[in-house]
């Protein structure tokens, strides 16, 4: 996921420090449930969205009082440039672990 444009109008409307989210940054990366084809792969975003956006407004701002309140799908598409692939390769000799668990 990327950071369009008014995802950048808001990060710096909320923060007056000067700084916005880099769009060419290291960005987010999420592990969603598996998917076969790209309408499939529109169903699980459906289904994630919500908490997608939600971390990634978190991730700028805590304060939920200045999020923007309707947050739909189509909303959630204006504010992030969304990539989906099916393919995730593990190329470390450990297990994967939540550290936020």
């Amino acid at each position: 996921m990327r950071p369009r444009q008014p995802f950048l109008d808001w990060a710096a409307q909320v923060d007056d420090s000067g700084l916005v989210p880099n769009v060419e940054g290291e960005q987010t990366v999420y592990l969603i449930p598996q998917f076969d084809d790209d309408n499939e792969a529109q169903k699980v975003l459906g289904r994630v969205f919500a908490e997608v956006f939600e971390r990634e407004l978190f991730g700028w701002h805590t304060d939920e009082a200045a999020w923007p309140q309707n947050r739909t799908l189509a909303l959630f598409r204006k504010w992030f440039t969304i990539e989906l692939h099916s393919v995730l390769e593990d190329l470390c000799d450990y297990e994967l672990v939540d550290d936020e668990c």
